[in-house]
């Protein structure tokens, strides 16, 4: 991608203590500047369908899933109740669910089902073929 708001990818994997694979796209560091701004995280394919993945972009921790129907959506790494790696959690096209204590988070705005914390929703879309998102 060439479009100068998009920041490239430079992937580097990082040690995150989860086994879900992190990948930095920020070539600058964890630079407030950089919020605000799009980011290709790597290739659609490279997250199978109904799974999620870890990344950071702009210096923020996300995790970025694509459900079985195509559709990609983003959110905060983690769980807000308890650091819970939510990039490992199970999916449907409402719900993101917590592997940690299956708290829910709704898809539409982040709320989390049980009146707990909601979580942080980003834009993420498909860009012929790459996974692009804003933080």
């Amino acid at each position: 991608m060439s479009a100068p708001d998009i920041v490239a990818a430079r992937p580097r994997t990082a040690d995150t203590g989860t086994d879900s694979q992190t990948t930095d796209v920020c070539t600058s560091g964890s630079d407030a500047r950089l919020r605000g701004r799009r980011y290709v995280l790597g290739r659609v394919e490279e997250i199978p369908p109904g799974e999620g993945r870890a990344f950071v972009a702009g210096g923020v921790q996300v995790a970025v899933f694509r459900l079985r129907d195509g559709s990609l959506h983003a959110t905060q790494a983690a769980c807000p109740h308890a650091g819970g790696p939510l990039a490992d959690g199970q999916t449907d096209a409402d719900v993101l669910v917590c592997p940690l204590h299956l708290y829910a988070y709704k898809w539409t705005d982040g709320s989390a089902t049980s009146g707990a914390a909601p979580i942080r929703i980003y834009p993420v879309r498909d860009v012929d073929g790459d996974l692009v998102i804003e933080v």
